[in-house]
């Protein structure tokens, strides 16, 4: 696993910060349907139980966009990924099934308010850094294009930015052709149950991807 790390500027900005990183093998596929029915059937609970008023009261998503806001950014416009799934969740619209490795990662984002990040780390070049976005620093968001990161909590490598909690990035994107996984969650409050997202997304990837050869790492 590649040495990861957070900027003085964010901890600075966040002092709560906390990543839990997974790396490990997998066996990608266009789609598990045991895993898709275990998608349903999360949306449909949630669906049930959660209004769309609530989901900014999540403790994870509301210390999430906290940290936005502490480093400049709108999270009411600029939308964290677990917020925007879990609101296409509650309103019953579809969520997009790409493969069985970003469809699990949903599938953790939802149960438990975290935005994960999940990357090819044999895309990623050196050592990561969290730090945050600059003025014009170029990002191409899986799904978004163009996105201006500036003031976003940002994950760097030596060729640049790569991904945000906001949006993942084209160019470290997981496909069928990925054979190792890393996984981050992202938590802005070190009092969240991130042990408990990181148990859940184990179990995932043992059951639904294959996944093996696993490597931790926990930054706070």
């Amino acid at each position: 696993m590649q040495d990861i790390t957070v900027s003085t500027v964010l901890k600075e900005k966040v002092p709560h910060i906390n990543l839990s990183c997974i790396e490990c093998d997998v066996q990608p596929e266009e789609k598990n349907n045991e895993l898709w029915d275990e998608i349903q059937n999360k949306i449909n609970e949630l669906s049930l139980k959660l209004k769309v008023g609530e989901i900014s009261r999540i403790p994870a998503i509301s210390a999430s966009r906290r940290a936005y806001r502490a480093c400049g950014k709108d999270p009411a416009r600029y939308r964290l990924s677990a917020e925007a799934l879990l609101r296409r969740t509650v309103k019953q619209y579809e969520i997009y099934q790409i493969n069985n490795v970003v469809d699990l990662l949903n599938l953790v984002s939802i149960s438990t308010g975290f935005s994960i990040g999940g990357y090819d780390p044999d895309k990623i070049n050196g050592d990561i850094i969290f730090g945050i976005g600059e003025n014009n620093e170029p990002y191409r968001g899986i799904g978004r294009g163009a996105l201006n990161i500036e003031n976003l909590p940002v994950f760097r490598d030596k060729t640049g930015a790569f991904g945000t909690p906001t949006s993942d990035s084209v160019r470290t994107s997981v496909n069928l052709q990925t054979k190792r996984f890393l996984m981050i969650i992202v938590g802005f409050d070190k009092a969240l149950q991130i042990k408990e997202a990181t148990d859940f997304a184990v179990q995932l990837l043992k059951k639904y991807a294959h996944a093996a050869n696993f490597q931790f790492k926990i930054i706070d």
